[in-house]
């Protein structure tokens, strides 16, 4: 080897080249493991929400920073955790993978694959924390966001970036809106997420194949913790839900509809990780912190600024009452965080009125500013009624001599019912809502049995649709109705109800 080899130059950029990159890890030690808590000694500088990784790439979240010890959620594998192990801090808060890629698909919300589709195409990933737009970067709900219903758009309206309770007991109906809300959306361009919290692994299965059936699958990700998942699994699920429709609203300046069903599992399974903390119950067992639970999520949808793309997210909530019981604790909670709700009442669902809408509790209070004016100046009138028939058909069971503008009143209430009832997976466009909406509410069909409103009305969007497609265009482009369109629709009306009625009398 020559002298060369050791040149004054050669040395110095060796040593200008050398680099040390010193790095340290902050490590603890796992002192109990028990029901997927896992107590750490160590972590002096981990963080509240922090993950934390535990032997064989087990993951766990920051629950409690006490005197002494930090308390993990354990994220998966928990019974691989064992006194004694090893864990160290990640430095990262929790994350879901996020991006194109999850449209169609079914995960779970730690973001790993549940459809047997492969892996999930996408190398994004956002915060599940993530703090609330402030005032100035929102803007005020103006956008209707229809749901295909006829009792939800035109007396609850929905706005994009508004949350609106669904609420009621078991089996009346609230997922069945909501995914028909999803279904509604498929070529409106908004980006759908659905939660399903502590559901059956059949429930979601079916809910895929629904979805895919009426064409809106490609639009939606599911995120799925069902009853069988872990309590930290299923608390986790809302925020990634949150956390996916984010990135669609910020990143991609997208309208998009969150479903969360349903919250009262979701604290539930918060209820089951706090009490294994040792944290206070208090109110139904539940801690003291149950509604920041959900305050700090729900606060998070919004109709953003201009400035910041004018994305949006629609959170739809729902909540599963105890026998009609709304004064209960996770109810009122949530209740208080919305901008409305719509209750399904179990009364109303037994006696056929689907959906079972209660109009008298159910509220918007974006009110009209979300609504078409033609749909506003149809529905006008509309919630009266029904009020006014629920309370005289309730005097009319204990009275025989009626008169004759009560006689009236309840027939025009009878036929109301009827005509807002709709079929599961049926969802209408808001033309087609107003034209039935318009021949109910202007007394035009009062003299149409109840029994046939559903034939009737079915005919009559069929005679538009085949005969007089330019009135449906000139009522979707004013989005009004003006004097002459007005007259042009009770005329188009009242020729097909004569034919309607001449029909069902050469029937009989």
């Amino acid at each position: 080897m020559g002298m060369k080899d050791f040149s004054f130059e050669s040395i110095q950029q060796k040593i200008e080249r050398f680099d040390i990159e010193a790095s340290s890890d902050e490590s603890g030690q796992v002192i109990e493991s028990a029901d997927g808590i896992a107590r750490v000694r160590g972590l002096p500088h981990v963080e509240n929400g922090e993950m934390v990784e535990f032997p064989n790439d087990i993951y766990g979240l920051v629950f409690n920073l006490e005197k002494d010890e930090v308390i993990c959620a354990i994220l998966e594998r928990h019974t691989a955790v064992r006194e004694g192990s090893w864990v160290k801090r990640t430095g990262r808060v929790m994350e879901i993978k996020v991006g194109e890629g999850l449209l169609g698909r079914v995960i779970d919300p730690i973001g790993n694959p549940m459809d047997e589709k492969g892996p999930v195409a996408t190398n994004a990933a956002y915060p599940m924390e993530r703090s609330a737009p402030g005032v100035v970067e929102r803007q005020p709900v103006r956008v209707p966001l229809a749901t295909g219903y006829k009792i939800v758009d035109s007396l609850v309206p929905i706005g994009r970036g508004q949350r609106e309770l669904i609420i009621g007991d078991r089996q009346t109906g609230k997922t069945t809106l909501a995914v028909d809300a999803i279904i509604n959306q498929k070529d409106t361009g908004v980006i759908s997420v659905y939660v399903a919290i502590g559901q059956k692994q059949a429930t979601v299965v079916k809910l895929v194949a629904d979805l895919a059936r009426h064409g809106a699958l490609e639009n939606t990700v599911i995120v799925n913790a069902p009853a069988s998942s872990p309590a930290i699994t299923q608390y986790l699920a809302p925020y990634a839900g949150c956390a996916i429709a984010e990135y669609f609203m910020y990143e991609k300046k997208r309208d998009t509809l969150v479903i969360y069903d349903d919250l009262s599992k979701h604290a539930a399974a918060y209820r089951h990780i706090s009490l294994l903390m040792r944290r206070p119950p208090g109110r139904e067992a539940f801690p003291g912190d149950v509604f920041y639970l959900h305050s700090r999520l729900l606060e998070r949808a919004a109709k953003l600024s201009d400035d910041l793309g004018a994305g949006s997210m629609t959170a739809l909530p729902i909540i599963e009452t105890q026998g009609n019981d709304i004064s209960a604790y996770i109810p009122t909670n949530v209740i208080s965080i919305t901008d409305g709700q719509i209750f399904l009442e179990a009364d109303l669902f037994n006696a056929g009125v689907r959906p079972a809408v209660n109009a008298g509790i159910s509220v918007s209070r974006v009110g009209g500013s979300a609504q078409q004016k033609m749909m506003r100046q149809v529905s006008g009138t509309l919630r009266i009624d029904l009020a006014q028939f629920r309370e005289k058909e309730a005097f009319s069971m204990f009275s025989s001599d009626l008169d004759a503008e009560t006689i009236a009143q309840l027939k025009k209430g009878k036929l109301m019912v009827e005509l807002l009832k709709q079929n599961k997976g049926g969802p209408m466009a808001t033309v087609d809502q107003v034209i039935s909406l318009y021949a109910g509410t202007r007394n035009l069909i009062s003299d149409v049995p109840s029994e046939s409103v559903d034939e009737f009305e079915k005919g009559l969007l069929a005679r538009f649709q085949e005969k007089h497609g330019d009135v449906r265009r000139s009522l979707v482009e004013k989005g009004s109705i003006d004097k002459d369109l007005e007259e042009t629709l009770r005329t188009i009306i009242l020729e097909y109800k004569k034919e309607f009625l001449d029909g069902s009398a050469s029937r009989n």
